[in-house]
């Protein structure tokens, strides 16, 4: 594939969203058939040293790391130490819900974010030492998730808090869809007891090392002095104004790595795709899982309530009909890190984007570069929406407050006719797609927010971002100019 009139245009596409979004530095890749035909640096990994960066600089890949959770899952399953369709307290006997029998969930729904259980109030406990470590704050976490007051640290207790909170599941185990960090935290506990060894090191043993991931590491001591690593940079509000600084300290989460704590490179991770695209075998001729393995990981199991389109696997989101191809990918976010992989297992063709702001345009620029590969227009989407427009008096039923314990409340506005949604201080117009169900323009890409209904037609809970928020009591709708945000 040769480097012809799309770049311009897509450089042209990234350089406007990065500049727009205030992003530091964004490491991009392209290969076919793993080998790298495209690679770009925007911007810095060192802002203040002015220091570039390149496809081998270091970035957190946040939740990207799941997929390597479920490749450990499907390696122990290949050498029959465990099936994805045991109950997880086979191997957790202490993993327990509060007034809830366990026993019904299994592996495989913990791989596929369908245990049918909410969002839990953990992410802050299970990063608290780092907090400490810092000296300061430098995350904004919502009251919501600021209940588990005393550090979590190993597996056991995160099953221990787990066990004490009041919990009342989605639905029975397979029927519904939440995206669930602790789930995937938990998987990693898994890991570590059926394997014998760290859920770190295993992964390292059995996953990096034969891929060839020279500098990929759940820890950066362990990359020997390596110094292409970037800095991590958060948005702090000044008033009127955004402003990125530095935040040097990286996130660890012991109890939770499973869930998102690798580090990488953009080069690394194409010879990690690769690997999926090979049925399983990379470059150098290791097999990591059986062909019959990874086509279990990329069946799309269910709707991820992310996209509409998009399904789950076992640590992969699966897009059938991606322009008439199907589409394999996953994104992460965390402090100083947005991550997008995706690959097309049919033609070869793979993408790595890491940056290191949180809530970073990483998709936008993935699919800019896609499109622009493609000679459709950089900003397209895949999306088409037949559905009509939404009578006000339909739009006043989803007007609310909708509260996740994890990412706290998300309000739902009418403001001038349009459904609004706010979230991390902006507003977004929600444009209707199908039955309760709309389409945002949310850093530069199109995620959904679908509307859930109980037995009595009345809406009880929003599902976006993957998580599903419950309706509290429904709020006032609000002016023009009470918008306290920008739209995007």
């Amino acid at each position: 594939m040769q480097n012809n009139g799309w770049v311009d245009s897509f450089e042209t596409y990234a350089e406007k969203l990065i500049t727009k979004g205030q992003v530091p530095g964004v490491g991009l890749g392209l290969a076919k058939d793993g080998q790298l035909f495209y690679q770009k640096g925007f911007g810095f990994r060192d802002v203040e040293q002015q220091v570039g960066v390149t496809i081998d600089t270091v970035f957190g890949i946040a939740s990207i790391t799941k997929s390597f959770t479920c490749v450990a899952i499907m390696q122990l399953q290949e050498a029959g130490k465990l099936s994805v369709h045991d109950p997880v307290v086979k191997y957790l006997p202490e993993f327990r819900l509060k007034n809830i029998d366990v026993g019904q969930i299994t592996i495989h729904h913990f791989m596929t974010n369908t245990s049918g259980i909410p969002p839990l109030p953990t992410m802050f406990a299970t990063v608290m030492r780092s907090l400490e470590a810092n000296g300061a704050e430098d995350h904004s976490f919502p009251e919501s998730n600021r209940g588990v007051t005393v550090p979590i640290d190993t597996y056991e207790e995160l099953m221990h808090v787990i066990s004490t909170l009041d919990v009342e599941l989605l639905g029975p185990p397979g029927t519904e869809f939440s995206y669930s960090n602790d789930c995937f935290a938990l998987l990693g506990a898994i890991i570590n007891r059926v394997s014998g060894k760290s859920y770190e090191l295993y992964v390292k043993e059995h996953i990096l090392e034969p891929i060839g991931m020279e500098h990929t590491s759940f820890f950066l001591e362990e990359l020997n002095g390596y110094e292409n690593i970037t800095k991590l940079y958060i948005m702090r509000d000044r008033g009127d104004q955004k402003e990125v600084i530095s935040s040097p300290n990286w996130w660890d989460f012991p109890a939770s790595r499973g869930a998102g704590a690798l580090k990488s490179t953009v080069r690394d991770m194409l010879r990690y795709t690769d690997m999926f695209c090979k049925s399983g075998l990379t470059a150098g001729g290791n097999r990591i899982l059986t062909p019959e393995s990874v086509q279990q990981m990329m069946t799309p199991y269910f709707p991820t309530d992310m996209t509409p389109g998009q399904f789950y696997g076992y640590g992969l989101i699966i897009t059938s009909d991606y322009y008439g191809k199907k589409f394999v990918e996953h994104s992460g976010g965390l402090k100083g890190v947005t991550s997008q992989m995706c690959f097309f297992p049919e033609t070869g063709l793979a993408g790595v984007v890491l940056s290191n702001i949180e809530l970073s345009p990483a998709l936008a620029i993935m699919s800019g570069a896609l499109n622009s590969l493609e000679n459709r227009p950089p900003e397209s989407s895949h999306l088409d929406s037949k559905y009509d427009s939404v009578s006000e008096e339909v739009m006043h039923q989803f007007v609310g407050d909708y509260q996740s314990r994890e990412i706290g409340t998300l309000p739902v506005r009418l403001d001038n006719g349009q459904l609004m949604l706010s979230f991390s201080g902006e507003n977004y117009v929600m444009r209707p797609f199908a039955e309760d169900l709309f389409v945002i323009r949310f850093f530069g890409t199109d995620a959904s927010a679908r509307f859930i209904r109980n037995g009595k037609n009345e809406i009880v809970r929003m599902a976006f971002a993957g998580r599903q928020c419950s309706k509290e009591v429904a709020a006032n709708t609000f002016g023009n100019k009470a918008s306290g945000g920008n739209e995007k």
